[in-house]
């Protein structure tokens, strides 16, 4: 097995609002932990800076919703029907609405609607949307871009290297793990570097250490790489 296919077979953690490493995106998390019934929050910016994160774990849990783009637009449209007897989801979590076609787009236009009409009432959802840039530079119909600005609005950052090294070196402390900083460094500098799949090579890399009875170090991280069982460790 080749390196690349066994980090593709490492398991990643769900996305939650607890594990979500924020960096400067500390007011974006407050605002998806705080979002109330009734409320709409939208989340911007570039692919890895982690808003699809934050939707999935706004949407965990029962009475929740999430959707993103290479859904069925009636997925939309159902949970827009005004005359539906089905109760609405606490959290309707939207997904990567720069790539919606016309009708995914007009889904949400509506679900927009509802939201607004059940905003004070006993049948208000908090919505929560994400794309990859600002509200009126999205290429999206002119009434839905207006829409994705109607509430809370934030701009995600990505993750600094020192953030990633900061993230990691948490996750190794909760673990109990006597993890050196050049190890960190190093997955950082030669592997991947989106944060679940680096988690995950840490989360291996423990497992592996305990099969192998051998000390976390370099030689042991380019060990299991090498190590076509290593997966099943």
């Amino acid at each position: 097995m080749n390196r690349q296919l066994l980090l593709d077979v490492l398991p990643a953690p769900a996305p939650t609002l607890q594990n979500y490493i924020a960096g400067a995106n500390g007011e974006a998390l407050a605002a998806a932990r705080a979002l109330a019934a009734g409320r709409a929050l939208y989340l911007w910016g570039a692919a890895g800076c982690g808003r699809s994160h934050l939707l999935r774990g706004l949407a965990a849990g029962d009475g929740a919703v999430y959707i993103d783009a290479r859904q069925d637009a009636g997925a939309l449209r159902r949970l827009a029907d005004a005359n539906s007897a089905e109760p609405m989801p606490r959290v309707v979590a939207v997904d990567d609405v720069h790539r919606m076609d016309d009708a995914r787009q007009a889904g949400l236009f509506a679900l927009y609607n509802r939201w607004r009409e059940c905003a004070a009432t006993s049948r208000a959802f908090a919505l929560a949307v994400a794309g990859d840039r600002a509200p009126l530079s999205m290429p999206l119909r002119e009434d839905l871009r207006t829409r994705l600005g109607w509430d809370l609005v934030f701009r995600l950052e990505p993750l600094s290297d020192a953030d990633k090294l900061a993230a990691l070196a948490a996750q190794a402390a909760e673990r109990g793990l006597q993890l050196a900083p050049e190890v960190i460094q190093w997955m950082l500098t030669h592997r991947e570097r989106d944060i679940r799949k680096l988690a995950a090579l840490l989360d291996a890399l423990d497992r592996y250490s305990l099969a192998t009875g051998r000390p976390i170090t370099i030689p042991l991280l380019r060990a299991m790489l090498a190590d076509p069982e290593s997966q099943t460790t």
